[in-house]
């Protein structure tokens, strides 16, 4: 069997649904540049309407910007879907080996959290393609509100009975759960997954006009949103003495910065919530309001990500890891925090500092952070085509095959 072993991931890990999550919040980066760049009065989201008539007024480097849009998120998102069905398939045939077995008895469990987190962030990027993509959707997005809901409460539902099978076995019984193995932030991966569904939640109280679907979309978000700090909180603070202890295990090393994307979408939430509160029960917040909190959001990411940097950068993990020839699944972990960050600053740019007139939009500010974002961007995508040639597209000897983090 160990001569099969042709690639590093013919030895499946449920952290391979990262690869999938990565490509979709790539396609979510592109997207940016419409929600950002191109007017789109009449609805809070731009269309494809919108977007088909910035691209024949418009000026020229705005038109190269759409094009280059248009392609990012429609290969993305290939990409997306391409990976969420192939591990789809490889989980169903991993659920028959004895490595299943063992993987649900022992801390790396919560990694299948990494499969509801993946769907939920397609059935995100399915969104993105209509309103990119598909003409006069707009006319009929009250139909599909209720329908997002209901897949997002079926994903939820997903992730909720993983969390149910691994809380109940380590909270019911003693000694099940290896607290020396609990040197990093991978238990995080249940807030990430729980996180995502509920900014999935929230897109229909900042878009919908119907007051019924506004407020099912705050409060099934909101128990989700408290659902997902909680967890964070609590699994943060109970990993930080083990590492303290063990020092963080080195490959999952990159779990430092989950509390990146954590943030980001839960930020994403909570602007969703605040534009449904004033559109729909004329509940008013200010626009420095925002701005500082965005701020206070993004000190925050920033704080982890330097942290994280610093870990992997003394344990030598990008040269062993990413450029070099080791290979671990949860690798796929370092394109979250890039994309998450790249979101969250065009927001503070936008939402934040231009929206409270602290810059000018499209100023020489606005642009110089507007690369930023772009070059966190170009990152993310140069990790996932890396990543994706040293675990699919690359022979290797069965020996330098991955293994879970824990």
């Amino acid at each position: 069997m160990s001569e099969a072993l042709k690639r590093p991931a013919d030895k499946y890990s449920p952290l391979y649904f990262l690869a999938s999550l990565g490509a979709g919040g790539i396609s979510v980066t592109f997207f940016m540049v419409f929600f950002f760049w191109v007017k789109h009065p009449g609805q809070p989201v731009p269309v494809f309407e919108d977007i088909m008539a910035a691209f024949t007024t418009g000026s020229v480097p705005l038109k190269a910007a759409i094009v280059i849009a248009w392609v990012g998120i429609a290969v993305f998102a290939f990409l997306n879907i391409k990976s969420l069905i192939w591990n789809i398939g490889a989980l169903n045939r991993f659920k028959k080996t004895d490595a299943y077995k063992a993987l649900r008895n022992s801390n790396a469990e919560s990694t299948l959290l990494a499969y509801p987190l993946a769907l939920a962030m397609t059935v995100n990027v399915g969104f993105i393609l209509g309103l990119v993509f598909v003409p006069q959707l707009w006319s009929v997005v009250e139909y599909l509100f209720p329908m997002a809901m209901v897949a997002f409460g079926l994903i939820a539902v997903i992730a909720f009975r993983i969390i149910a099978d691994f809380l109940g076995r380590v909270l019911s019984k003693g000694g099940v759960f290896d607290v020396t193995a609990h040197n990093s932030f991978a238990q995080m991966l249940p807030a990430f997954a729980i996180a995502m569904i509920a900014v999935g939640f929230s897109a229909p109280a900042a878009m919908s006009t119907a007051t019924v679907t506004v407020t099912a979309s705050l409060i099934i978000s909101t128990f989700l949103g408290v659902a997902a700090i909680l967890y964070t909180v609590l699994a943060a603070t109970s990993a930080i003495s083990s590492m303290l202890q063990h020092g963080t295990h080195r490959e999952a090393a990159p779990t430092l910065m989950v509390v990146v994307p954590i943030i980001t979408v839960l930020g994403i939430m909570f602007l969703r919530q605040d534009h449904g509160l004033h559109t729909t029960f004329e509940v008013h917040g200010g626009a420095g309001e925002t701005m500082i909190f965005l701020a206070r959001l993004l000190s925050v990411q920033v704080v982890f990500l330097l942290l994280g940097m610093l870990v992997l950068r003394r344990q030598g993990y990008f040269n062993d890891f990413v450029m070099g020839s080791k290979t671990s699944p949860g690798s796929y972990a370092l394109v979250c925090p890039f994309v998450a960050l790249s979101v969250m600053t065009h927001f503070f740019t936008n939402k934040g500092l231009v929206a409270a007139g602290a810059i000018a939009k499209f100023g020489v500010a606005y642009w110089a952070l507007s690369a930023i974002a772009i070059a966190l961007m170009l990152v993310a995508i140069f990790l996932v085509f890396r990543l994706n040639a040293q675990h699919f597209g690359k022979t290797k000897p069965s020996g330098a095959v991955a293994v879970p983090a824990e």
